[in-house]
């Protein structure tokens, strides 16, 4: 810190650092890990047009006694901007917050598909299989360019009348129609009739790299949903019945004539 100045300035080489304080930054609003003060997010310092036209991250200064390990630390200066020539020494606060930004990503969660569909049977096997892609983003993180690599690994079935499956890995598969009943290691069977919500949520894995960087893994797991499928659940009924219908056209099982109730 430049003592006549009072701001923070290169220290030139050969130039003994006197100064009894020791200094760090702390992401303006930043409250810990990934929380942030929202009302204080809306007056955050415009750091866009920096030197040579680089981008900055608004910070505060704060200050403690020189060579005291674990300080107290309090506020000295700020909010201003900082432009960071060696982002590398971002890198801790991204990771920081990196599986925050991944959940916030607008990744296509997996697609479900049932069979038979909309309508299964009460007491029959319905077979649930889950489509998802890998999918990439580059975003900005701390002014940092982040590039990210989602790729689903998980899958967690809802089928709707309280009972789930997962997570698990197997994503299932469509069957021929002529397979329609078997049972599969995501299949389901309903022991009532009525509409069903069904939801899958697929978990994505990631990676992300800054600035061009190796790829380094992203803590946790993402959970995207699907929107909600409807599958409508009925029941089979066979009768047998006696009448010719041309002798006897209101015969039951006949059509146009009263049908038995259900």
């Amino acid at each position: 810190m430049d003592p006549v100045s009072g701001k923070f300035v290169p220290l030139e080489p050969g130039i003994p650092a006197n100064d009894p304080n020791q200094y760090k930054y702390e992401l303006q609003c930043h409250l810990g890990g990934g929380d942030f003060d929202t009302e204080c997010l809306a007056l955050l310092v415009d750091c866009k047009n920096g030197p040579d036209g680089t981008e900055g991250i608004p910070v505060v200064w704060l200050k403690a006694p020189a060579g005291v390990p674990n300080p107290v630390w309090t506020y000295h200066s700020g909010p201003t901007c900082l432009f960071d020539a060696r982002p590398e020494e971002l890198l801790p606060r991204i990771a920081a917050l990196i599986q925050t930004e991944f959940q916030k990503l607008p990744i296509v969660a997996g697609k479900a598909t049932a069979q038979p569909s909309p309508h299964t049977l009460r007491g029959a096997e319905t077979n649930f299989f889950a489509e998802a892609d890998p999918q990439q983003f580059d975003i900005k993180i701390l002014a940092q360019d982040v590039h990210v690599d989602a790729k689903p690994v998980q899958y967690s079935w809802n089928y709707g009348d309280g009972t789930s499956l997962g997570p698990t890995t197997a994503t299932g598969g469509p069957l021929p129609q002529e397979r329609w009943g078997e049972k599969t290691a995501t299949s389901h069977v309903y022991t009532q009739t009525g509409d069903f919500s069904v939801v899958l949520t697929t978990h994505f894995q990631g990676t992300y790299s800054v600035n061009g960087g190796p790829p380094l893994p992203i803590p946790g797991q993402g959970q995207f949903s699907s929107a909600p499928q409807t599958v409508s659940v009925w029941r089979s009924i066979t009768r047998n019945y006696a009448d010719d219908c041309l002798k006897n056209p209101q015969g039951q099982g006949c059509p146009g004539a009263p049908q038995p109730s259900r």
